[in-house]
């Protein structure tokens, strides 16, 4: 069965209204728990929760550094275009965005490249509007072709792929896929998903399934925060990571925790989640996940970041440019995606995070060891 299969069996209103009606001593059971199940996962999201963010973050903190050390990863995005034939209410690059509109070339992205080595960075994220057309298999083949031999770990952030694809990419280097459901309310998702191959709800829930089918060694995971009721949305990519880590147990996971932040379109949020929830939910998954990598981006504010970092994140990114050629060419602000909130430079940050007791990892992990095996 598959999790769209699944997902057919989950009542959002009945997903809601339980995670509302959790108590106090629901939290408590949950946090006297070793292995925490889905129904912990909703008490410690719960409104209940709220007044044990405390005992929450001091357990975080401990089975994070039990299972990652003292480290954090640093990584950066790459945007390589911002062309798209979505139109997706909340997003910059949405097709009816009056926006210039470009791709990388060859050598734009080679510029790109090394203005990011110089920064330190190993672990690369690449990033595109969804542009089948403009940006598709023949455009990956040839961006792979460059960077695989200059970056540790390449990571990709773009529209669905099939199978076959993700099989091809491996072996030209691709590490990892993120790919977010935005939301999983169906009715929702249709809602903010006008046209374009994005308005097909359950092929990109599906996307997972084939990622583990081809064999990719990490996927990310994670609910555009703000779409719908944040609790009973972030429920659901508990449950879709529960589904995800039984049936692809080689592979390893992440989630991310993107809220909504202001872009060309001027959207409002249905769903607004303060600093202190967004900690909660951070130490919840945790607690639920002791081995799953918590990232958390540049969409936050310097204070945010400079205090939960400690409580459970395992990867960070800095430096963050959100369009394509904002490394090597900084004038090109009209083509971002969103707006940042932390703005600090890569070695501010690792300034930063030395200072906090933790080790700045910056090549995640090296691909000679998995010839090895």
């Amino acid at each position: 069965m598959s999790f769209y299969e699944q997902l057919q069996k989950l009542d959002w209103d009945d997903i809601r209204l339980s995670i509302y009606a959790k108590t106090a001593t629901d939290v408590e059971r949950a946090l006297t728990k070793s292995r925490l199940d889905l129904d912990d996962f909703q008490a410690l999201i719960s409104p209940a929760a709220e007044p044990y963010l405390e005992q929450m973050a001091q357990r975080s903190v401990q089975l994070t550094r039990q299972r990652f050390g003292n480290t954090i990863q640093f990584y950066v995005p790459l945007y390589l275009s911002n062309m798209c034939s979505n139109i997706c209410t909340y997003c910059g690059f949405s097709m009816h965005n009056k926006i210039r509109r470009t791709t990388l070339d060859m050598r734009q992205l080679n510029s790109e490249a090394q203005a990011i080595k110089k920064m330190g960075f190993d672990h690369l994220l690449l990033v595109a509007g969804e542009s089948e057309r403009k940006v598709g298999m023949p455009y990956f083949r040839q961006v792979f072709s460059e960077l695989k031999s200059q970056f540790s770990h390449l990571s990709l952030e773009v529209q669905p792929l099939e199978q076959a694809d993700y099989e091809e990419l491996k072996e030209l280097g691709l590490d990892s896929v993120l790919v977010y459901q935005e939301t999983y309310h169906p009715r929702t998702y249709a809602e903010h998903h006008i046209k374009g191959k994005k308005s097909d709800f359950k092929y990109r829930i599906e996307t997972p399934d084939r990622l583990g089918k081809a064999g990719i060694h990490k996927m990310g995971l994670g609910a555009l925060i703000g779409l719908d009721e944040w609790r009973t949305d972030c429920f659901h990519v508990a449950a879709h990571l529960d589904y995800l880590q039984k049936r692809y147990w080689k592979t390893k996971y992440s989630i991310s925790f993107p809220r909504l932040r202001p872009c060309e379109g001027a959207f409002q949020p249905k769903s607004i989640m303060n600093d202190r929830q967004l900690v909660q939910l951070i130490c919840a998954y945790r607690l639920f996940n002791p081995d799953v990598e918590l990232s958390l981006s540049t969409r936050e504010s310097e204070h945010f970041r400079d205090n939960v970092i400690p409580l459970g994140i395992t990867s960070i990114s800095a430096g963050s440019k959100t369009q394509p050629g904002g490394y090597s060419d900084d004038t090109e602000k009209a083509l971002e995606q969103f707006e940042i909130d932390d703005d600090r430079s890569p070695s501010e940050m690792a300034e930063l995070v030395k200072t906090m007791g933790l080790e700045v990892v910056w090549k995640d992990w090296d691909r000679s060891l998995t010839a090895l095996k």
